[in-house]
């Protein structure tokens, strides 16, 4: 028998039904939210993401981990995909975790971003919902990882959350014009509120049999108010014209084949004379998530209280699963207004900043917002 779980929002009213059989229980993977965002006014909030609610590095592993299990190896590569901004993090640890189980496996990751890079190619398509539809795929930089690109037989979609999965279907339309001989997608996500019947309507959308993996499915209803809270959101889409080397190369927005390192030397010298029971928020800055995460792991298995979370693009209205919000401006040059969710001014001993981009006021804004902090370059991990 469903769960049902029904929430009224400042933008509508939100109904839940949670279908028998997850993983996980639903309050330990979700809250509500409403969107400043007149095209969607609903948002689950994850528990476990490490987007918008602080999480225990060691809680993420466990949802990487476990949605890793159910996807296969096939005998030709697999190519995984983190969808931006939310999960390029998540897509970038179930990756890492199937390595772990697979390390023979030939696999490729890559996350899909929002900036623009000029004269590398990439495939575009669109999250329509969003503030920010436009998104772009690149290929990969190394010849070889363009390679398992091209010759993939799974595709492995990653996102935090499926409720339509309309985003997820353009972009493996968009993929299976580089690869025709593709002979199956997975979609991966923490939630999934497509409908019971999702994975047959996929299947039949792209031409390609569609295999769903979730820790829990379900399906909503939304109904929006008449009159919409609040004022206008402020622009999420800016000057995204980024030139070469202003990010970092070697992350996965442009193909990564293997897990990435955190050199031990770097960690003992961010906690060097911090007191062992010192409250440790590590933080992404937009895209750049799963550094964080990879990093807080390793301070947590020194003894740390550690939370990992990012900073992000996406207007959020305060209530229900958001008790707090900072704003600050980007640290990628497109003069746009981010946001840190559910974290207050000095409630963490030190906050360490991961970032890919120069050290710039915005990143020291958002450090003289947050209290004691150190940063973190991840350009050359």
């Amino acid at each position: 028998m469903n769960e049902t779980r029904t929430v009224l929002l400042k933008t509508g009213f939100l109904s839940v039904d949670i279908f028998p059989g997850a993983a996980f229980a639903f309050d330990d993977l979700c809250a509500f939210a409403a969107r400043n965002n007149r095209k969607r006014g609903f948002l689950f909030i994850s528990k476990v993401l490490g987007k918008h609610w602080p999480v225990a590095p060691t809680v993420m592993r466990n949802i990487h981990a476990h949605l890793a299990a159910d996807i296969p190896a096939g005998a030709a590569p697999t190519v995984f995909i983190g969808m931006a901004e939310t999960a390029t993090g998540l897509g970038h640890g179930v990756f890492e975790a199937f390595l772990q189980r697979n390390p023979d496996h030939p696999a490729l990751y890559l996350h899909s971003t929002r900036y623009r890079v000029a004269s590398r190619e990439f495939l575009g398509f669109e999250e329509r919902h969003t503030h920010a539809p436009e998104l772009f795929l690149y290929r990969p930089l190394d010849g070889n990882h363009d390679d398992l690109f091209r010759t993939a037989g799974t595709l492995v979609l990653i996102d935090d959350e499926i409720s339509t999965g309309s985003t997820l279907c353009n972009l493996a339309r968009a993929y299976l014009s580089v690869n025709p001989q593709l002979q199956q997608i997975v979609f991966a996500s923490i939630t999934d509120f497509s409908g019971s019947d999702a994975g047959q309507r996929f299947s039949a959308e792209i031409g390609i049999p569609v295999r769903r993996v979730a820790a829990l499915r379900g399906a909503f209803q939304f109904q929006p108010v008449e009159h919409w809270p609040g004022e206008p959101p402020l622009p999420a889409v800016g000057d995204n014209d980024c030139e070469e080397g202003f990010m970092a190369d070697r992350l996965g927005r442009f193909g990564i084949s293997a897990a990435i390192h955190i050199p031990p030397e770097n960690i003992d010298t961010l906690v060097a004379g911090l007191d062992a029971n010192a409250r440790v928020l590590v933080l992404g800055t937009g895209e750049l998530m799963h550094p964080a995460f990879r990093l807080g792991l390793e301070l947590e298995a020194k003894g740390f209280a550690v939370a990992v979370q990012a900073t992000t693009r996406s207007p959020i209205l305060v209530g229900e699963g958001i008790s707090k919000c900072m704003g600050f401006a980007d640290n990628y040059g497109e003069n746009i207004q981010n946001y840190l969710y559910n974290v207050g001014q000095g409630e963490y001993d030190l906050c360490i900043i991961c970032h890919e981009t120069p050290l710039g006021d915005e990143l020291m804004e958002i450090a003289q917002q947050l209290g004691r902090c150190l940063f973190y370059d991840c350009r050359n991990l």
